[in-house]
């Protein structure tokens, strides 16, 4: 339902932390799901067990951290079926079509950051005012978080679970044979403060680099790293459309493809097959590394990657992430549903999530809890990564999020920096990007 003049575009705009853009999360599932409508679709599963049918995109980590069986232990009659599209992309216009018409929702639906504005607005009506449930206190998420899912008229249609600090992750053994640094805290002084700077160490890396392997992963989320930094970057506070006029998105996309020019990332779109197999093959040193990140590297390496890993501070404060749990009204087990995700995203829940998938927690509770203090990781063997992302998400700034920041960050990358990589000039990159985001604004 996107707006075909420009007036319309203004939509509600919500202060936060930086979005997820194109929310692409590497996932478990075929693309070749509804975003919704298919999987578990509630009710009596036999035995006198009710099914909450859960959908989601990516891996979210519920499921790998354990949290469906306790809370299947804790509850013998309920039972968690999930079903779940790899790609934000694919997931929410099917999911916004559900809700527009109000039918084929399932018991839970997840939301993307970038799209919970746009839902927000235009869908309220369609779910649960979640703020009225018994044991949800909003005191005990971030404020901005809260308030990210909340309308005009104080009604909270979404529970938060994870939020996205950023970092900047890379292979030790690449960079030492590059002839960098290693240690997390002098690797993250070459860059520190200015995002030139993680350009001029690719430029080191790319001097010496071990044959077949590049610096960074994809220019995509080179973007994604930059413009989470921003305060503004798609829309300003009126709910204006600015990207083509904010300085900062244009020189984000500028520094992005002058990267990409000389061969400092890799031809590739993120959370693609292509782009999964050079996470197995090493075939590159270092990737803007939100916590869940971690998670995504985690299911796409090879055995022999664990350790190799380390996390660094990012040049900036930035955000890359976050997700909230709504609860559709027509759904089949609307009470039930409700308290599942009380449950699911209460502080203790979110501080297991951290310990076992990396999914950074939205209740700030949970940064003092050994879950988060005393964190490792799999890939990153014994450093504590834990306080890092938790000072990331101190520093990172309040960032107003728009209705199409996930078309319009889709377009920067998929239909813009990676033509830097394929022989197009910037110019050339960003004008293909500026008519594919304005054609879809336009839509």
């Amino acid at each position: 339902m996107r707006a075909r003049i420009r007036t319309a575009r203004k939509a509600m705009v919500v202060a936060a932390v930086a979005s997820l853009g194109a929310g692409l999360l590497a996932g478990c599932a075929d693309d070749g799901g509804s975003g919704g409508s298919s999987g578990g679709s509630g009710g009596d599963s036999g035995g006198g067990k009710t099914t909450i049918s859960v959908g989601l995109f990516g891996t979210m980590g519920f499921k790998e951290a354990g949290l469906y069986a306790e809370y299947e232990k804790l509850n013998p009659k309920i039972k968690i079926a999930e079903n779940v599209v790899e790609r934000n992309e694919n997931y929410y216009p099917a999911l916004l079509n559900h809700l527009t018409t109000n039918s084929g929702l399932l018991d839970v639906q997840a939301v993307e950051v970038a799209n919970i504005a746009e839902v927000t607005a235009t869908q309220a009506d369609k779910l649960e005012d979640m703020s009225k449930v018994s044991g949800v206190d909003k005191s005990k998420w971030l404020p901005w978080k809260w308030e990210q899912a909340t309308t005009k008229d104080g009604k909270t249609i979404g529970l938060g679970t994870d939020v996205g600090p950023m970092a900047i992750c890379y292979r030790t053994d690449l960079f030492k044979q590059a002839g960098l640094p290693t240690d997390p805290a002098e690797v993250g002084k070459l860059w520190s403060g200015d995002w030139a700077k993680l350009v001029q160490v690719g430029e080191r890396y790319k001097s010496k680099a071990p044959k077949g392997t590049f610096f960074m992963d994809s220019p995509g989320g080179l973007i994604q790293a930059i413009l989470g930094s921003e305060e503004e970057k798609f829309y300003d506070s009126s709910g204006e459309v600015i990207y083509k006029t904010n300085p900062a998105v244009k020189t984000a996309f500028d520094l992005t493809a002058e990267a990409a020019k000389k061969g400092l990332v890799q031809s590739q779109t993120q959370f693609q097959p292509g782009w999964n197999s050079t996470i197995a093959n090493n075939k590159f040193a270092a990737i803007a590394c939100p916590p869940w990140m971690l998670g995504t590297i985690k299911g796409n390496a090879k055995p022999d990657a664990a350790g190799k890993w380390a996390v660094a501070v990012a040049p900036k404060g930035a955000n890359w992430g976050g997700t909230f749990l709504t609860v559709p009204k027509s759904g089949k087990n609307v009470k039930e549903a409700q308290k599942f995700v009380t449950w699911l995203t209460a502080p203790e829940q979110q501080a297991k999530l951290f310990k076992v998938q990396a999914s950074f927690p939205s209740a700030p509770s949970t940064y003092t809890m050994p879950e988060v203090t005393g964190a490792t990781n799999e890939m990153t063997g014994d450093q504590k990564i834990g306080p890092i992302f938790a000072e990331a998400a101190k520093a990172a700034p309040v960032q107003v999020i728009g209705p199409k920041d996930q078309i319009i960050m889709q377009g920067l990358t998929d239909n813009g920096v990676i033509l830097a990589t394929k022989g197009k000039s910037a110019k050339e990159a960003w004008d293909s990007a500026v008519k594919t985001i304005d054609n879809k604004l336009d839509q």
